[in-house]
């Protein structure tokens, strides 16, 4: 998929936009402590990858915001967080009369850890930013897509970045890895976030951190990490979700058979699972040493790279 930008093209026809979604990994995910507000303190490192939702645009009734999904199986009311994004910049531009007919062209599995709904929703405030011609300023998307979602500011801009507070506190790499991915995941089998969460605070509370000075000694540690240990995974919530759900389990030790592996981890609270490989073609070559044992064990899989920053 090669090199990435916020690919947006005009078709002067109809006026439609298309925007792409790319799905994300969590390179790092470390469950620090309880804030005070109830959320759990993060520290992460999240990566773009080369797995893209579509979002097309065009336009509609006066006021109308619509959307419809290549997944039956998706909502597209107004609980969906692309209808909530479209909602929340009109509400934020004092423009109830802006309009929309939005179509999703779905390929990140739904419920899966790659914060496919939160890149919809990032890439639906980009889309609609220009289509309605606002002139918004990152600043103040970002704070919108805060306030939709932990992962939504981080899938504005994707890349590598430093995560921390809820994920909403970023912080762009200096240098990252160009790596690729073999995903997998099992179609059959979905976690809850807020589950994975609360079997953490259960399991491994007496792990957290209290202090506000020690949140960011964590933070510091991982800032001074070096760009060569990249491979080195920790999920802080794969230990805790791995004893009760089997893919996840099963899918760990298929990808740790595979030849030329970095390393390999649950992303975000699963149950999608990846390994790293110096390029494309190892990847490839593990896809293929292990798709008898994917295919029957049930799992989806993708190889994909790591995508660099959206530009703007």
């Amino acid at each position: 998929m090669g090199s990435f930008s916020i690919f947006i093209t005009i078709n002067t026809l109809n006026t439609s936009t298309l925007i792409k979604a790319p799905a994300k990994l969590n390179l790092h995910l470390e469950v620090l402590g309880l804030r005070p507000d109830g959320f759990h303190e993060l520290a992460m490192v999240m990566q773009s990858i080369d797995l893209f939702d579509l979002i097309s645009v065009e336009a509609a009734d006066p006021g109308v915001v619509l959307l419809e999904s290549s997944d039956p199986q998706l909502a597209v009311d107004q609980s969906n967080l692309i209808i909530k994004a479209a909602h929340a910049l009109k509400t934020h531009c004092g423009r109830p009369e802006l309009a929309a007919k939005l179509q999703l062209k779905k390929n990140i599995p739904i419920g899966a850890g790659l914060a496919g709904g939160s890149s919809d929703a990032a890439s639906t405030l980009l889309l609609l930013n220009r289509f309605w011609q606002l002139d918004v300023s990152m600043l103040e998307l970002r704070l919108l897509a805060a306030e939709l979602g932990s992962d939504v500011p981080f899938c504005l801009s994707g890349g590598t970045q430093y995560c921390f507070g809820r994920g909403e506190k970023l912080e762009p790499l200096p240098s990252t890895p160009n790596l690729a991915v073999l995903l997998i995941k099992d179609p059959s089998a979905q976690v809850s976030t807020p589950w994975a969460y609360s079997q953490c605070r259960e399991l491994r509370q007496e792990f957290y951190l209290k202090e506000e000075q020690d949140f960011e000694h964590r933070r510091s540690q991982l800032r001074n990490k070096s760009n060569q240990q990249w491979h080195e995974l920790r999920n802080d919530l794969q230990e805790v979700v791995a004893p009760s759900v089997a893919s996840v389990r099963s899918g760990l030790a298929l990808l740790k058979s595979s030849a030329q592996l970095l390393g390999c981890a649950m992303s975000g609270s699963g149950p999608s699972l990846f390994g790293l490989f110096l390029d494309r073609s190892l990847a490839s070559a593990a896809e293929q040493q292990l798709l008898p044992a994917l295919r029957k064990n049930g799992f989806d899989h993708w190889v994909c790279e790591f995508e660099p920053a959206r530009n703007f």
